[in-house]
């Protein structure tokens, strides 16, 4: 077989997020799967065989990364959902959940905990089934106690290892050092692309809060050790300050939540170059809409709690410089999967960020969360070529992101896979 042709987008106004160049009457360029060139007409040097798009004047920039949700295929916020529904359904919507995220412009997504994720990620990959690019942690560690050990529910319905009831949000608990390396290796073992942990308590688990420690200094080290061994990393749910600076400082790349980040655990995040995914979007949902999805009143109540604290917090760490990147940590029930870009919305509306800020956050930042740093969320010669084409500029109105139909095609890995339908 021949080389595939390349395929050339004309007429297209570029926006490489990482400097803020835009060049109106664009060129761009795909060979394979990779970016091969990008610039204004006549500074790029093109085959005499291409597939050429004309966009029309459209935007071009790479595509969109959520760096935290949960892919299971969820419908509701009710505790009963996970234990009456067969797990295959799980499986059918969260399919349509992938779909719904890659026509809204998502070309790569961080699971931060479903097996049911873990499993579609391959389905993807080996072109099965259509959606974004996955990276996966699959089985997220918690203490006896801890956030992602549903308590209210026998054990072994909890644990994957010995469950008796497959459910999308099934973890490994570990208490102490040995058990938390074993687990670490369990979930890599099962395929994991990183490792989750949690923390500290949250807003969705009953009987901690927030700000309480979750798991030790100690026991995250380990986990740590266990991951890096592996050439993989760790991603925190830590929402309290002692949770996020003993995540930071055991050496954990990715800070989900940050509710009570502080100062001190801002400077920590700036020395280590960590990420910080505030996923600002589902406690927004959880005030607006969780009465009626049927979340428990006790989730409800943390969350108007928390909502003022957790803004002030992120306004706080993007002040002082702090990595932040996009992430949802919608699960398809309690944020709808395709409505993933009101993060970008409420980081300029609720945080102050410029739009071109929140871009970068949504690329660049969302990227190097996912382990794809320079791959992924680049404008960048030889980056994959993941990109969307926009009607409309983003960068004077992040609305713009936000409405589904204005992103006209979404190219993934050098493929087209939405396109205008007239």
């Amino acid at each position: 077989m021949g080389e595939e042709r390349e395929l050339v987008l004309e007429n297209v106004r570029i926006l490489d997020p990482e400097s803020g160049y835009v060049s109106n009457n664009g060129l761009l360029v795909i060979k394979n799967n990779i970016i091969k060139d990008f610039g204004n007409k006549g500074s790029v040097e093109l085959s005499k065989d291409v597939n050429s798009i004309d966009c029309k004047g459209r935007t071009v920039m790479p595509g969109l990364i959520d760096a935290h949700l949960h892919v299971t295929g969820q419908r509701s916020g009710k505790i009963e959902e996970s234990l009456v529904t067969p797990l295959g359904v799980f499986y059918a919507r969260a399919v349509k959940d992938l779909e719904a995220l890659i026509n809204a412009g998502f070309t790569t997504v961080v699971d931060a905990g479903s097996l049911i994720a873990l499993h579609l990620r391959d389905a993807v990959n080996e072109n099965t089934i259509v959606g974004p690019r996955i990276v996966a942690s699959g089985l997220p560690l918690s203490m006896t106690f801890g956030h992602a050990d549903t308590h209210y529910m026998p054990v072994e319905y909890v644990d994957y290892r010995t469950s008796k009831k497959l459910t999308p949000f099934m973890s490994l608990i570990c208490d102490g050092t040995d058990e938390c390396r074993k687990a670490t290796r369990y979930a890599m073992r099962e395929g994991a692309d990183f490792i989750k942990v949690m923390a500290t308590g949250g807003v969705l688990s009953q009987r901690d809060k927030p700000e309480h420690r979750q798991f030790t200094y100690e026991e995250l080290k380990a986990i740590v050790d266990e991951a890096q061994a592996a050439n993989r990393w760790v991603h925190a749910h830590a929402q309290g300050t002692e949770g996020i600076l003993n995540s930071l400082r055991a050496g954990v790349k990715v800070i989900a939540h940050a509710i009570y980040i502080n100062e001190e655990a801002s400077e920590e995040a700036k020395k280590r170059n960590a990420v910080v995914v505030p996923t600002l979007s589902i406690v927004q949902r959880l005030i607006d809409d969780g009465e009626k999805l049927g979340v428990p009143e006790w989730g409800l109540k943390k969350s108007k709690e928390v909502y003022e604290q957790h803004l002030n917090a992120i306004r706080l760490a993007y002040k002082m410089g702090v990595k932040i990147a996009t992430g949802t940590d919608f699960d398809g029930g309690i944020g709808k999967m395709g409505t993933n870009a009101m993060e970008l919305r409420l980081f300029v509306e609720k945080i102050g960020m410029p739009p071109l800020e929140a871009i970068r956050a949504a690329t660049i930042n969302a990227a190097s969360a996912a382990g794809l740093d320079g791959k992924v969320g680049s404008m960048r010669k030889g980056a994959l070529a993941d990109l969307i084409v926009i009607n409309g500029d983003p960068t004077e109105d992040i609305n713009t992101l936000v409405k589904v139909d204005n992103i006209e095609y979404v190219i993934k890995d050098g493929k087209v896979v939405k396109k205008p339908s007239s």
